[in-house]
C-alpha cells in the first residue's frame, strides 16, 4: 500500500486536480483522439505546430488521476519543443514507464511518473497522452487507441 501511496505523489495530485493547459485549442492545426479501452480513459490533443516546433498544446478528456496528471505534465514540457525534441521526450519516458529504467534524456518534472512502471495495469494510462502526441505529430487523423 505504501507504494501505491508513493505513485500519487503530490505532484500527480495537483496535475489530476488542476490540470495544465486543459481545454480545446481552436485553431489548433494538428489534433488527434486518443482512447484507453482497458479503463476508459479518453482524450483529444490539440497542437499549433509552425516551422517544426510546437508553438502551442492542450488537451481534453477524462480519465484516472494518472492518465490526467500525465497529459498535463506532458504538455507543460512540450510547450516551445521541436518535434524533434519532442519525440525524443516521447521514446525516453515511454522507456522509463514500461521499464522502469531511467532513459538518458532528462525527462525533468515526468520523472515523477517513474513508479508507474510498477503497476502494469497503469502503463497505459500513463502513455496515452504519449501516443497520442506521437500520432498527432505524425499527422495521423486516425484515433489512438493502447490497445
Amino acid at each position: 500500500m505504501s507504494d501505491l501511496r508513493e505513485l500519487y505523489q503530490e505532484v500527480i495530485f495537483d496535475h489530476n486536480r488542476h490540470p495544465r493547459n486543459f481545454g480545446k485549442l481552436v485553431n489548433a492545426n494538428r489534433h488527434t483522439e486518443g482512447f484507453n479501452p482497458l479503463c476508459g480513459d479518453s482524450l483529444e490533443l490539440y497542437l499549433i505546430v509552425d516551422n517544426e516546433r510546437i508553438v502551442d498544446i492542450k488537451f481534453e478528456g477524462q480519465g484516472c488521476a494518472i492518465s490526467t496528471a500525465s497529459a498535463s505534465l506532458m504538455t507543460e514540457a512540450l510547450k516551445g519543443k521541436t518535434i524533434q525534441e519532442a519525440e525524443k521526450l516521447f521514446e525516453g519516458f515511454h522507456q522509463m514507464v514500461t521499464t522502469g529504467e531511467q532513459p538518458a534524456t532528462d525527462l525533468g518534472k515526468l520523472s515523477v511518473l517513474a513508479g508507474v512502471s510498477e503497476f502494469p495495469a497503469r502503463v497505459k494510462c500513463a502513455s496515452l497522452s504519449w501516443h497520442t502526441l506521437h500520432a498527432a505529430l505524425n499527422n495521423s487523423d486516425q484515433p489512438v487507441t493502447t490497445e
